[in-house]
């Protein structure tokens, strides 16, 4: 993750702190969030009476609920669950970080990199791809995790652009869920859809109401 000396780095899921005391050693500060109260207190007895403990920050919760702090670099190691929500908010969290290395189920670390006309290209692709650079850094294989998962696992490294895109994500968010509402549909035949024209009507309406603009 490129760690500096003087970085601030969040942690997300440490564990037994394999990981977090490598953190430790090359940045100023680590943040770990851990929901599992039995790993936090395992993670804070090994710090204990050391000269990293002053250097470390325990966030017990859940990540999606807790408030999160400022930092250079986020890492992290999650529930493949929530990993859709986890990434948006990682994208929009503000002020902006500088890299995050996070790992995910192989598929979809997968659809966060791919392109137009790749099978798992979908709204996570584009919207990921509009915030942020993404790169995948390696596979690991299901064997190398204790139980192991059914299926495997990739990392990858993600940059937000900067400047970020001047566009309100809320709505892009929205019109890209109408454009990916059906698989195998063009944007034609998902747009000439009633609903979904009175939708996008209704939508302009609200928006020429709000900016005082006269609708032709």
């Amino acid at each position: 993750a490129s760690v500096k000396s003087s970085d601030t780095v969040f942690e997300v899921g440490p564990g037994t702190g394999n990981l977090t005391v490598k953190l430790l050693e090359r940045s100023r500060k680590v943040i770990a969030c851990e929901i599992d109260y039995r790993l936090v207190a395992e993670l804070t007895k090994r710090v204990q009476c050391t000269s990293m403990q002053a250097k470390l920050e325990i966030v017990p919760g859940d990540v999606l609920k807790v408030q999160w702090p400022f930092f250079d670099v986020c890492v992290a190691n999650l529930p493949f669950q929530i990993s859709s929500p986890f990434i948006f908010r990682l994208l929009l969290h503000r002020p902006p970080f500088r890299c995050a290395v996070l790992m995910f189920q192989r598929e979809f670390a997968q659809r966060l990199v791919a392109r137009p006309g790749d099978k798992l290209y979908c709204r996570l692709s584009v919207n990921t791809q509009l915030l942020a650079k993404v790169h995948l850094v390696m596979r690991v294989g299901k064997n190398n995790f204790r139980p192991p998962p059914k299926v495997d696992a990739s990392v990858v490294r993600i940059e937000l652009k900067m400047p970020p895109p001047p566009v309100n994500f809320k709505e892009w968010d929205g019109l890209t869920r109408l454009a990916f509402l059906r698989k195998n549909k063009t944007l034609g035949s998902t747009f000439g859809k009633k609903k979904v024209l009175d939708l996008l009507d209704k939508n302009y309406r609200v928006h020429c109401s709000v900016h005082n603009i006269v609708r032709d």
